[in-house]
């Protein structure tokens, strides 16, 4: 992400998105009521100012319009913004409605009323974030399967199902398991000449191990891309979460959100299953948790902040204010990979607590 400019003073921060990452980051900050300009294309049609023909024609502007709704399309990597027209050229009426396709590579401003500090945080993050996403490759008797590490998630690139011929079964194993590397090598290859990223090759037994020598025997350019082999408990999809939750791959994702976000929902869940008192969720819970200072980490989803009413976003924000001017840390979570999911049924919203709340 390029932040051109910053002005909180007027309210406004003008931005280019670089990557879908990037795209994620603008949907989690752009809230209904704000405005976003950008340049776009609008039809001007016959009982419009200064229109030209009959048909009406399409023209390329610059126009602002006012955020009812911001759609987030993530197998298309396409960010829309929905809105009523509150700055345009003379050609095109204000008042009307119309939607931002909001591209990579081009600029856009947005201004809202008051800008949080989790809003300026996310930009600067995303500004900062250089690296590259991690391919990861579950591969065992069952299957394999491929998913690249987002800022947002996990993006399952393919998987296949299967079982190879047992042990006994010497000669039919070994062509069984060579069509296995090569189909697995053929979904590995597909998804890596798209970013050249890094490559974790996990799995149960010994056959990640197998497929890693195949690697340097077939592909020796893939395999040099290869940071870590790791084993885990469980197949395919399944995996690649266990490998992200339990922090097998944790030196290879050390600067990853995903990791982060990953590694606090499971010590709120740890905490919780032991019947621990220093953690709260619920917005109640938090709240009076908020109110004693006791507050070490807030966490919360970033639905409950997008889909919340104004009134309740605003409520959110003086919580998250309150926790970070007692020194505590603030996370909006992704309900796009796991973690986030598993916080959404905790209602949205917990938090790591210094010491114990009292009881009354």
């Amino acid at each position: 992400m390029k932040i051109l400019e910053t002005n909180l003073k007027k309210g406004f921060v003008k931005v280019v998105p670089e990557t879908f990452d990037d795209l994620w980051h603008l949907y989690n900050i752009i809230y209904k009521n704000d405005e976003v300009y950008a340049y776009t294309t609008r039809e001007v049609k016959p009982d419009e100012k200064y229109a030209r023909d009959k048909r009406g024609e399409r023209v390329s502007v610059f126009l602002g319009v006012k955020v009812e709704k911001v759609f987030w399309d993530k197998l298309l990597g396409r960010l829309r913004v929905h809105g009523i027209i509150c700055q345009a050229p003379e050609v095109i009426p204000t008042g009307a409605h119309h939607t931002l396709n909001i591209t990579l590579n081009s600029p856009i401003t947005i201004v809202k009323r008051e800008w949080a500090k989790h809003h300026i945080e996310r930009l600067e993050a995303a500004r900062k974030t250089s690296e590259k996403p991690i391919i990861i490759v579950a591969i065992d008797d069952e299957g394999y399967a491929v998913a690249t590490t987002a800022q947002y998630g996990v993006e399952v690139k393919a998987e296949e199902r299967m079982r190879l011929p047992g042990k006994l079964e010497a000669e039919k194993r070994g062509e069984a398991i060579n069509a296995h590397f090569k189909k697995a090598l053929e979904s590995l290859r597909q998804t890596w000449s798209e970013t050249h990223s890094p490559i974790a090759i996990i799995g149960v037994g010994f056959l990640k191990k197998d497929f890693a020598k195949y690697l340097e025997r077939e592909a020796p350019d893939l395999a040099k891309s290869v940071v870590d082999v790791k084993s885990v408990n469980n197949s395919g999809v399944a995996g690649i979460y266990e490998a992200i939750r339990s922090g097998v791959l944790a030196k290879t994702m050390a600067r990853q959100r995903i990791l982060e976000e990953t590694e606090v929902m499971e010590e709120i869940l740890k905490r919780l299953g032991k019947n621990e008192r220093n953690v709260a969720y619920g917005l109640e819970e938090v709240r009076k948790a908020v109110d004693f200072g006791a507050v070490e980490t807030l966490v919360l989803t970033d639905t409950l902040l997008r889909e919340a009413s104004d009134k309740e976003r605003l409520a959110l924000e003086e919580l998250m204010k309150n926790v970070e001017a007692k020194g505590g840390k603030v996370m909006v979570l992704s309900t796009e990979h796991e973690a986030g999911a598993k916080l959404l049924s905790l209602s949205g919203i917990a938090a790591l607590l210094r010491f114990t709340l009292p009881t009354y």
